[in-house]
């Protein structure tokens, strides 16, 4: 079989605008909740209102004798799951609550689900149930219950990593830091929250609902229900944000498809904003205590870092924040340790940067005291730490263009003119001024993706792969790949995605989505070139007759012998002569095993800060971030500028808003809505600057793509929390950092 070459072409490189914004700035783009087939019947599920305890009651005839009121489902009288809840099927499941008894795990957990014909009137016979509880104390914090050891936090992530003699790195210490940083437990919030229509035909189920995980996700609710995986269609060509919730099934969701079974009617439901705090995955808390040390120049002589983090009673995942030291600064010796403790919770999951923005926020915190510890500017510290290879393995980076991310974002902030000591800054009415600065990291993983490319006699394309576009723009990254793979131009491509009948596009997550689903649609774009090369080189009439041998590159609708511009013929004038409407190649894309054992392949960036504190309030205000990012090859600048935006303003929420309380008493979420819940709005976010600098990485995937999603995050909260020392020379350990740790005495 002859070599195809293709190249990249116009398409990546360019910052083509979302090829998804008209639909949805119009109102044509149909999320899942718009969907509404013939017969629907309307689903609410009850949340507990407490957060340890029993159901001692429900009244059940009460909510049936509502007008309009079709079912009432309760732990009494709900029908069974063909695969058991407890199960994980796939690698993104876990336990889920489906009302299997009257026990209270958490506040927020389903504890029953009403059928209406309206919304109205299934939400009345919600309110008619009227719950009463055998309430137990409820335990939400850290302090709570007793520590346990953790083998493995979440993800395959061993729960305790050690290179080199930790104890011989303390004891070689000229100067040390013990710090302990917490951070609370935060929850998804996009705009969208979590919904499904789910409609039965027989064995067939089809759902209309947002998903990062497709094809995975059939799998999950193939094996609830008993049926083939291919039995399961799955519909979500738009979804409303992500950040890691909608990857994973969840309680509500699967009752609704139950209730949908048993009725033999569609059944919709569709989340509350306050019932997105608990059944749908969190951010846990934790508490990460850090001990560093360095020699009299400055050099790391030990990173010893270790998490307290919180999980549910009743499930296994949490913040793998220790992991974060692991491969970044060049240190004597590494350790990174967890301990888990059982809280009356929802099950954390992953959430935007999972592990890494809670661990990068302690860690560059720490750097910080340090290096201050020591008497060296923050960014010359880093810079004497600077890792050539993996520390602990040795292992070569891919890529690491991380120096010069230092460099351009130190030059674009004015760092150099940065005094060393904190609480000296001073704008002329007063206001104290911080500079702070922070590295971000993430790794770049590749997941394992399929897709399909049909070329058309009209010298078109259509490129097909089941990925999933939460916003971030893989409906334009991924259709700029394809049309590089093709030859093509961007405007003569069609792009499907977003059901699961398509070739499976792999996991929308972890920021390795466009390297994956776009690996698959770049081979599958090349398949199909080989295909009509091998077709063109066996017509007489073509230019390329006899050229089977040689390999074929695609460029402009045309397909030429590899590495002579001159012979070429078009791809609608090949087809045409074969008499063929269409040609079908497929692609695969996966890691190397080899590329992945023996290469570090992670994103690198620096962000620096400027906040400004009021001297009598203490109210904190971010002036500028400035954030360079090191990420492999950008496919679309346009929407990476956006994604690592996105991540920053994510770090200033970290940093400075973002905290779900629980009463003590009942262990309810008091501020389950986006009045208290607190997220940046645009009054918060001033002078964001965003660099990228490019890679070339022959290793991480055959694009060279690494991810822009959750990095902005990593590095942005340490800097904030840094620069708010440096304005104050306050040391806030705790987030987010409010008002009142300011005005507290010192």
């Amino acid at each position: 079989m002859p070599d195809t070459h293709t190249r990249f072409g116009s398409s990546s490189g360019q910052p083509a605008t979302r090829r998804d914004g008209l639909a949805k700035v119009t109102g044509a783009a149909t999320f899942a909740a718009d969907n509404r087939p013939e017969g629907m019947l309307h689903a609410v599920y009850v949340p507990a209102a407490i957060a340890r305890g029993r159901v001692a009651h429900l009244d059940v005839e009460r909510a049936r004798a509502h007008p309009g009121v079709v079912r009432v489902m309760t732990p009494a009288d709900h029908p069974a799951l063909a695969g058991d809840p407890d199960d994980k099927p796939t690698r993104f499941s876990f336990r889920i609550e489906v009302l299997q008894d009257d026990t209270v795990r958490y506040a927020g957990q389903p504890i029953a689900l009403v059928l209406a014909e309206t919304i109205e009137a299934a939400t009345e016979g919600a309110r008619l149930l009227s719950p009463r509880y055998e309430a137990e104390a409820p335990r939400t914090g850290l302090d709570d219950n007793a520590p346990f050891d953790v083998e493995e936090p979440g993800f395959g992530a061993p729960g305790e990593t050690v290179h080199g003699d930790p104890e011989a790195g303390h004891a070689a210490a000229i100067h040390a830091v013990e710090v302990t940083y917490e951070t609370p437990p935060q929850y998804h919030n996009a705009m969208e929250t979590h919904a499904v229509v789910a409609e039965w035909d027989g064995d067939r189920l089809t759902l209309d609902t947002p998903s990062q995980a497709l094809a995975m996700s059939c799998a999950a609710y193939a094996h609830l229900f008993g049926i083939p995986a291919e039995n399961v269609v799955l519909r979500s060509p738009y979804l409303g944000g992500g950040f890691g919730s909608k990857a994973i099934p969840s309680g509500p969701m699967v009752l609704a498809i139950l209730a949908a079974q048993e009725a033999g009617r569609p059944v919709k439901l569709m989340l509350t904003r306050r019932q997105m705090f608990g059944p749908v995955g969190h951010r846990g808390a934790t508490r990460q205590t850090l001990r560093l040390g360095c020699d009299a120049d400055g050099r790391l002589t030990v990173i010893d870092h270790e998490t307290l983090a919180a999980t549910s009673s009743f499930e296994m995942f949490l913040e793998s924040a220790s992991n974060a030291s692991q491969g970044l600064y060049a240190a004597g010796a590494l350790r990174s340790a967890h301990q888990g403790v059982r809280l009356d919770v929802g099950t954390p999951g992953p959430m935007r940067a999972p592990g890494e923005a809670s661990g990068s926020a302690a860690l560059e915190c720490a750097m910080d005291e340090l290096a201050h510890a020591a008497g060296i500017d923050p960014l010359d510290f880093r810079l004497r730490n600077y890792a050539e290879t993996e520390p602990g393995t040795g292992r070569p980076y891919s890529s690491k263009a991380l120096r010069d991310c230092y460099d351009r974002g130190a030059e674009a902030f004015g760092w150099s003119g940065r005094p060393m000591a904190p609480a000296t800054m001073r704008d002329p009415d007063g206001t104290r001024i911080g500079w702070g600065m922070g590295t971000a990291f993430f790794p770049s993983p590749m997941f394992a993706a399929e897709a399909r490319a049909t070329l058309r006699a009209d010298g078109s394309a259509m490129v097909e792969t089941a990925g999933a576009d939460m916003g971030q723009g893989a409906w334009t990254a991924l259709a700029q790949i394809a049309a590089d793979g093709l030859g093509l131009p961007l405007d003569r491509v069609e792009f499907r995605s977003g059901v699961s009948t398509l070739p499976d596009g792999g996991v929308a997550g972890g920021s390795g989505h466009t390297a994956t689903a776009g690996g698959a649609l770049h081979a599958a774009g090349g398949d199909a070139i080989r295909r009509l090369g091998e077709l063109a080189a066996e017509q007489p009439d073509s230019p390329l007759f006899g050229a089977g041998n040689a390999g074929f590159e695609a460029r402009e609708g045309r397909v030429h012998v590899a590495g002579d511009a001159g012979r070429g013929d078009a791809f609608a004038d090949i087809l045409a002569r074969a008499g063929m409407s269409e040609l079908v190649g497929s692609g695969r894309a996966s890691r190397p095993d080899a590329d992945t054992r023996d290469y570090a392949m992670n994103s690198h960036g620096a962000v620096f800060a400027e906040v400004a504190v009021d001297p009598d309030l203490c109210q904190i205000r971010v002036r500028r971030l400035v954030g360079a990012f090191a990420a492999g090859r950008i496919i679309n600048p346009r929407l990476a500028e956006s994604q690592l935006m996105g991540g920053m303003i994510w770090g200033l929420s970290f940093a400075l808003h973002e905290e779900a309380r629980h009463d003590p008493r009942t262990g309810r979420i008091v501020n389950s809505d986006l009045a208290e819940y607190r997220v940046p709005v645009n009054a918060d976010v001033q002078g964001l600057q965003v660099l990228t600098v490019h890679e070339d990485d022959t290793h991480v995937n055959a694009l060279g793509i690494k991810g822009v999603g959750e990095i902005g995050i990593t590095g942005s909260v340490g800097a904030i929390a840094n620069a708010v020392w440096h304005a104050t020379g306050r040391r806030v350990r705790r987030f987010p950092i409010r008002i009142e740790d300011l005005l507290a005495p010192a």
